[in-house]
């Protein structure tokens, strides 16, 4: 099969999991998980391999980029402590632990008897990346906590980072090198420090130059630009791409989408980056379906759940040593967020491609992918499907439970003031009964009534579903008042210039309502038309 027919397989595979996927309510990129295992189980697909070349050069950057851009600096800011206390110091001391309690479990399980500590800590190294688009999608499905989504969106950015940087240091001690503490200390330093001013450099000139350019596609190919450009030249500064590609992404969205973009462009570039973001996790987590063959990993089923103990294990002493020490600041977590910050901690392509490169010679190198596969899966099938009943049970999604009752009751009037159109059509007729008629509405209209009662108790009781309620009419009239723009300009009724300003006008209040919708500090005026 050629390498169009399967991409285009696997585009429309992705499409029916997607559509799969929401009607059941469960995690997309799970699903494509579970579609990935069971096409490569029965070979239907001969897909392309994970690789580091395809995962570096093509889909991380992107995923990266396209997270970063999204993410509200001012959040991020607000909530620094904490998400620099999990993704820097967090991930060594997850790694050791790991480590540790891998090393550990040599007396009980026999097929670890020759892990050596060195191969514990690269192992340790391989699960300190967390990956959890899996869980955040489904988080504000559910209306869980925004700082919540924020601090395991932002924690999984920077640890991204920090882990490979860790790992290739580990790999080398692990294959023969030497490095002091001291030493270990300044190439961190040095890689990091390099990936960051790779960043700032590529995001401030991606940057000046969309302020200087007023042109929607050139100003979306700037930020693909930033993007991967920003990685290779991290890569080639010796530092961390994917810090690099971090530091750019939230420098383009932040400051150069603000600064230099019309609220037209930018609504097209996010929607742009929007589905760079799917099409990325349609193709990474079906290939990580393929990648895992199941016979392996259930005949390594034991060494498998004890590195996942190790691996839940050490996450969760990090999340409540975390946790603890931010109870006297103004950044403290609630206890109930620290199982949910655990449990969201699923690991993913990013650890099966480090492993897939490690070297050869390295001693117990299969076994070492095997069981990084398998807790990969555990992660994602386990932890990933049982994230929402978590938050449930810990009251973290009501704003769900509140949307299905409004729901049901908006349905219910829906209805009833259906069946009442029909009752006139049908009093209009000849023939009909009316005393019959008038029965029959009465009833109608009771029930209505009572929706539309049960309708405003909820309004009352529940500020989010009348916001959403309100960003949902809004965001439907600005569509009516951009569709008669179109048909204006068409039929010569609104001249081209005019039709430009005005649509910039309407996407400027689209711009502010989706802010308003996203910043816990309301929005903020966006010009119409600045120079970019």
């Amino acid at each position: 099969m050629n390498v169009e027919i399967v991409f285009i397989a696997l585009f429309a595979l992705a499409t029916g999991v997607a559509l799969v996927a929401r009607r059941l309510e469960i995690p997309y990129t799970v699903a494509l998980v579970a579609a990935g295992l069971a096409l490569g189980f029965f070979h239907v697909l001969t897909p392309p391999h994970l690789t580091q070349e395809l995962l570096y050069a093509f889909i991380l950057p992107g995923l990266l980029f396209e997270a970063a851009y999204h993410l509200d600096a001012r959040e991020f800011w607000r909530n620094r402590l904490s998400i620099s206390l999990l993704a820097v110091p967090g991930v060594a001391a997850g790694l050791l632990l790991t480590a540790g309690i891998l090393v550990g479990f040599r007396e009980t399980i026999d097929i670890l008897n020759g892990i050596s500590v060195n191969e514990a800590l690269v192992f340790g190294a391989l699960m300190a990346a967390t990956d959890p688009i899996a869980v955040v999608g489904l988080m504000k499905t559910l209306g869980a906590p925004r700082r919540l989504r924020v601090l395991l969106e932002g924690e999984s950015l920077l640890n991204d980072g920090t882990a490979l940087v860790v790992f290739t240091l580990i790999l080398g001690v692990a294959t023969g090198g030497s490095a002091s503490a001291a030493g270990f200390a300044l190439s961190f330093l040095k890689i990091v420090g390099a990936g960051v001013a790779a960043g700032v450099l590529v995001g401030l000139l991606m940057s000046k130059l969309t302020q200087a350019i007023d042109d929607p596609m050139i100003e979306i190919t700037l930020t693909t630009i930033a993007a991967y450009g920003s990685f290779v030249l991290g890569e080639t500064l010796h530092g961390s791409g994917v810090i690099a590609t971090v530091a750019a992404g939230m420098i383009c969205g932040n400051y150069g989408a603000r600064t230099g973009m019309s609220p037209t462009t930018r609504i097209a570039a996010e929607t742009f980056w929007e589905y760079v973001a799917f099409a990325l996790n349609s193709i990474v987590f079906l290939l990580i379906g393929f990648e895992i063959r199941i016979g392996a990993v259930l005949a390594a089923w034991k060494p498998i759940l004890a590195a996942f103990v190790a691996v839940l294990g050490g996450r969760a002493l990090v999340v409540l040593a975390v946790t603890a020490v931010l109870r006297r600041t103004r950044e403290r977590v609630p206890w109930p967020w620290s199982a949910v910050l655990t449990w969201s901690g699923l690991r993913g392509a990013l650890s099966m491609v480090l492993v897939l490169g490690l070297p050869r010679e390295l001693p117990n190198r299969d076994l070492l992918v095997t069981v990084t596969f398998g807790v990969v899966l555990l992660t994602l099938l386990l932890q990933g499907l049982s994230v929402g009943p978590l938050l449930r049970s810990l009251g973290l999604a009501e704003s769900g439970h509140g949307r299905a009752a409004y729901e049901a009751q908006r349905g219910r009037l829906l209805a009833a003031r259906n069946a009442l159109d029909e009752l006139d059509r049908m009093a209009r007729q000849e023939g009909s009964h009316a005393p019959l008629l008038a029965e029959v509405r009465h009833d109608y209209e009771e029930r209505a009534a009572a929706a539309e009662g049960a309708l405003e108790e909820l309004f009352g009781r529940r500020a989010e579903i009348r916001s959403a309620e309100l960003r949902a009419v809004r965001r439907h009239l600005f569509q009516v008042e951009k569709e008669a723009l179109i048909d204006g300009l068409q039929r010569g009724a609104v001249g081209r210039d005019a039709y430009e300003e005005l649509l910039a006008e309407v996407d400027a209040r689209l711009v502010r309502l989706e802010e308003g919708e996203d910043g816990e500090e309301g929005a903020q005026e966006v010009p119409s038309t600045p120079r970019g």
